[in-house]
């Protein structure tokens, strides 16, 4: 474990006014927004923060805050992984320091809601500093090349599709031995911001054979196996026959290519930074809100278009100043070059680009 990793977050402490212990009597404070690897481990975090929501996140976050804790003793990060409706309720009932939703709160949201942990009035950070593709992974024993247009994927879903031989399938994957076995899609049985990015794209995409609502709940009637968590959808697709949607980090060895433009593209991190890039940010908001508006339609070469952007969230000032300083040192970790770093290698995410680091630390700057 490189422990230079988190220099730069043990000095942005300092501005924060946390409980340090100095290296040198006269060592000066880094900058807030500095996040370079050279600095030493200035100083320590020391406190407690409660994190909670996006099962999507989990692998990332296990990594953040085993990197961030083994450079500062004295901190201890707690993340639950319920889901980011959990996440949401929890932030908004003040029992959450931070949480991580794959989706970003809608503006009615913020109008109608007084997040607990805020100072009210006050506006809230949202950061899409977790960028993964959604995988859409199948069991199928003999076929390991399966493609997949959107249409077709609508309708497995939506059960208009049943069994893997039927000819829809067989059209996309010519020469492929398609066996006369039910379909069993696997879908979130939780309120889920993965479930809602990926019903966003089914709307978009293919809107005569997705008839249902953009939403985090899947739809009512629709059959298949319901799985709690990003885990329990990969723990079902252990099961032939079975066909189901999830975070990347957490994908099986069979995975869909989806047809984009006139090419059927693997997910990848790369494709999923693309749409990102290409895609401009919600208007209406803060200026601390960085809410993305995905492109869900964009046929440019290599883009990948079923991906999440995972949003970190906080407040810009916290009841507790020193919580909110050490949400602040947290978040500026997340969005470095080396806490996307982490990420990546842990999870397989799809590190944010320059213009959005830069973007996102200057909302980190205004917590307090």
């Amino acid at each position: 474990m490189n422990t230079k990793r988190i220099g730069a977050v043990g000095a942005i402490a300092i501005a924060g006014s946390l409980l340090l212990s100095s290296c040198a009597a006269n060592e000066q404070p880094t900058a807030p927004t500095e996040t370079t690897t050279d600095a030493p481990a200035a100083a320590t975090l020391e406190g407690t923060l409660t994190g909670s929501g996006a099962s999507s996140q989990e692998k990332a976050q296990t990594a953040w805050v085993a990197e961030i804790q083994n450079a500062n003793a004295g901190l201890t990060i707690n993340y639950s992984a319920g889901g980011s409706g959990v996440g949401r309720t929890a932030f908004i009932e003040g029992a959450a320091d931070f949480i991580g939703t794959d989706r970003a709160f809608k503006t009615s949201e913020i109008d109608e809601n007084e997040f607990a942990t805020c100072v009210p009035g006050t506006d809230i950070v949202e950061l899409p500093l977790y960028i993964s593709p959604i995988a859409i992974g199948y069991n199928l024993p003999g076929v390991e090349d399966l493609q997949l247009d959107a249409a077709t994927i609508a309708k497995i879903f939506s059960n208009q599709i049943t069994s893997w031989d039927d000819p829809a399938i067989a059209a996309l994957n010519e020469g492929a031995t398609l066996p006369a076995l039910a379909i069993t899609p696997v879908f979130r049985s939780t309120n889920s911001g993965t479930t809602e990015n990926f019903t966003d794209y089914l709307k978009k995409a293919a809107p005569e054979a997705w008839s249902f609502d953009v939403s985090g709940d899947w739809p009512a009637g629709l059959t298949g196996e319901a799985a709690a968590e990003t885990g329990d959808v990969a723990a079902a697709l252990e099961f032939e026959g079975t066909i189901g949607y999830l975070d990347a980090s957490r994908a099986p060895g069979s995975t869909v290519k989806v047809k984009v433009g006139e090419e059927f593209v693997a997910y990848s991190p790369e494709g999923a930074a693309a749409v990102v890039d290409a895609s401009p940010l919600e208007t209406g908001r803060a200026a601390t809100d960085i809410a993305i508006a995905l492109d869900r339609t964009a046929t440019a070469p290599g883009v990948y278009p079923i991906v999440l952007v995972s949003y970190l969230v906080g407040c810009t000032e916290y009841q507790d100043a020193a919580q909110g300083a050490l949400v602040k040192a947290y978040f500026e970790f997340m969005a470095s070059e080396d806490g996307q770093r982490v990420a990546a290698e842990a999870a397989g995410s799809a590190p944010i680009s320059d213009a959005l680091r830069e973007k996102s630390l200057e909302a980190i700057a205004v917590i307090k």
